[in-house]
């Protein structure tokens, strides 16, 4: 073979990679969190673009969401007390954990961190990226992002790459810039 075919060859053979790996692959994530704190209607504004009625999520919810040619399989996981001992079920192959956090909720903080510690460090998540969007920031009152961040101690979480993201579930706000958060994330792979 000619050396400039080989480089071409060595070429179209990465550029194919680099197309099934970043605009067919499917890149799992699940949402998590407390009963209440969003996740639901985040996967609908991701997926549909609006607001939907939505009850407490039995089992699961999931769909695919498309950014620039770039797939995620999105798994919406029910977040009551009872449903939450059964989350490990859904970690395998995980690439991003988003956990949901209900700013208003200043009484659970404590529980959302203790459920945040405990998944990860489970071993099927020890190289998924980690998104927290500190929903509900429209209410008066509610917890700052700095104080969510304190007081999950994000800064302590060394093994994981993280971002806290300020959002509004119910007007789609600050949820662009936590999948833009994911996406440049994929990129430095």
């Amino acid at each position: 073979m000619h050396p400039s075919s080989t480089c071409l060859y060595v070429f179209v053979v990465w550029l194919l990679g680099f197309v099934v790996f970043y605009c067919l692959s499917e890149h799992k994530v699940i949402i998590v969190g407390l009963d209440n704190a969003g996740k639901t209607t985040i996967l609908y504004q991701f997926s549909m673009n609006e607001v939907v009625h939505t009850s407490p999520t039995i089992g699961s919810n999931v769909e695919e969401i498309v950014v620039n040619n770039t797939h995620f399989l999105m798994w919406d996981i029910g977040g009551q007390e009872s449903l939450r001992s059964s989350w490990n079920t859904y970690y395998t192959n995980t690439e991003f954990v988003i956990v949901v956090v209900d700013s208003t909720d200043r009484e659970r903080i404590s529980v959302t961190k203790e459920e945040l510690y405990r998944m990860l460090a489970h071993e099927d998540l020890r190289k998924a990226g980690l998104l927290v969007f500190a929903n509900k920031q429209d209410v008066k009152g509610c917890l700052s992002v700095a104080e969510i961040s304190q007081s999950l101690q994000l800064t302590s979480v060394k093994d994981h790459q993280w971002h806290i993201q300020a959002c509004c579930a119910l007007t789609g706000e600050g949820l662009c810039q936590g999948l833009e958060w994911m996406m440049s994330r994929l990129r430095v792979r």
